[in-house]
């Protein structure tokens, strides 16, 4: 079968048509897809660059939504921590009561300090969050990792606060004939027979005191150790979005600017069109000379 031979300005015009709707197509994808370089094809470098942000962002994000987890940790502590020093320092008013007190209200006192002590450790013990408990031990442990490239990282220790672990506070008894604070699990039953001269209700009081001091000094370190980890989430955050701005200057199309293009590639689509028409109506003029 014969090729068909077409006049250079019907090529030519032909050519600049296909250029044409190559541009068109490209302009749609962009306003479609919102993407100036969404493959390497359309830009190599700018591309790779584009996805190299942006993974790091990714990386980033998954860092933070672990920092954020540890803080979520350490709240949970820190209000473990608050709820508990409030029931120590109740109880370090039932002992002072307890000073002052007959021995019907001794008996009764000495019952409640008991329930507050169980009631310390079981709100310790139940301060877990996602497997995970400070307060209770003090071989647990946080450690939030903060970047990827970097040996950056918090590590926060555990701490116990059972009421228990506190030398001569649960077992502590004031009884008849003590001189000093005895084993709870030998003959602690009540407060009664005491005399209000021996001092065995000043050193509770005075080993209350410095429970209630360590509980305090726990309640610092993991509020520090909050306000570190917020700050931290603060920037992972504002650098994620740093890296997201610059991978989108890179691949996000000026919808704007593609706007006008389009109508200015179909306004010279329409004229290319036009064009191939008036070098089709030349050869037929000299086609007319024959008839």
């Amino acid at each position: 079968m014969a090729d068909v031979t077409l006049s250079s300005s019907i090529r030519s015009n032909l050519l600049s048509l296909n250029q044409t709707s190559s541009l068109v197509q490209r302009t749609n994808s962009r306003l479609s897809t919102g993407l100036k370089v969404s493959s390497a094809i359309d830009d190599a470098v700018a591309y790779f660059q584009s996805k190299s942000l942006s993974d790091r962002a990714t990386d980033l994000t998954q860092r933070k939504d672990t920092i954020d987890q540890g803080i979520s940790s350490l709240k949970t502590a820190l209000t473990t921590i608050e709820s508990a020093e409030k029931l120590m320092v109740q109880m370090k008013g039932i002992v002072l009561s307890a000073k002052s007190a007959t021995n019907a209200e001794r008996a009764d006192l000495a019952t409640q300090y008991q329930t507050l002590a169980a009631q310390v450790n079981n709100l310790v013990n139940d301060a877990s969050y996602q497997g995970l408990n400070l307060v209770n031990a003090t071989t647990a442990q946080l450690t939030v990792q903060f970047s990827d490239k970097t040996a950056a990282q918090l590590q926060v220790d555990g701490v116990d606060l059972r009421f228990s672990k506190f030398a001569g506070l649960s077992n502590a008894a004031a009884t008849a004939s003590a001189a000093s604070l005895s084993d709870f699990n030998a003959s602690f039953s009540s407060w009664t027979g005491v005399s209000n001269s021996v001092s065995v209700f000043d050193v509770l009081i005075e080993k209350m005191d410095s429970a209630i001091t360590t509980v305090r000094s726990n309640a610092k370190t993991i509020g520090t150790n909050v306000a570190l980890l917020q700050t931290r989430s603060d920037f992972t955050k504002s650098y994620v979005n740093a890296l997201k701005e610059g991978a989108d200057k890179l691949s996000l199309a000026d919808l704007n600017e593609e706007g006008a293009n389009l109508v200015a590639l179909q306004t010279r689509q329409q004229l290319g069109i036009q064009a191939l028409s008036f070098a089709g109506q030349q050869e037929q003029g000299v086609l007319s000379l024959f008839r």
